[in-house]
């Protein structure tokens, strides 16, 4: 059973977590979003104009019986909680990347979704030793708790004391 952690179980804040803070292993929970109507047929028309994101009628007799939001709308949903609740305000330094990009149900208006990060695992950088490198599975789940939408997140974070040789 995965024990989920508060943002208050981190060892240190978010404005002062640094790359140590990341322990493999650690699960937390976070936020809540919501995107409505709105929000999803004003994304989709600027980023993504499908029929089954900007017209609500059209969508009814579409691939998905109605309106949904677009998967990259919901990656920056994903990364929005990231952001606020997850990486360090003070510390990140950036991502060389997100692996497994997976979007796994659609996100109809209305859906509270909350983010779950697992810290999959940190190293050291092998090059600059005032950072490591943490790689975190990130998922947005839906109120029955399923999971929507899956990546692995891979960032740079600075450590508090860097390696001395």
């Amino acid at each position: 059973m995965t024990r989920l952690l508060t943002q208050a179980e981190f060892d240190a804040t978010i404005a002062d977590r640094r790359y140590e803070d990341y322990v493999p292993g650690g699960v937390y929970e976070y936020g809540e979003i919501t995107l409505d109507e709105a929000d999803i047929i004003d994304f989709a028309r600027r980023w993504d104009p499908q029929s089954f994101h900007i017209d609500p009628e059209a969508a009814k007799t579409g691939p998905f019986q109605g309106l949904i939001a677009s998967g990259w709308q919901t990656c920056a949903a994903m990364m929005r909680l990231f952001a606020e609740h997850y990486l360090s305000h003070t510390a990140s330094l950036g991502a060389p990347g997100v692996d497994e990009l997976r979007w796994l149900r659609p996100v109809r208006p209305g859906d509270r979704l909350r983010l779950r990060v697992t810290v999959l695992d940190a190293r050291s950088s092998r090059t600059q030793d005032d950072r490591g490198l943490v790689r975190t599975l990130a998922e947005l789940r839906d109120p029955d708790d399923e999971p929507v939408f899956r990546c692995v997140v891979m960032n740079l974070i600075g450590r508090r004391t860097p390696i001395s040789d």
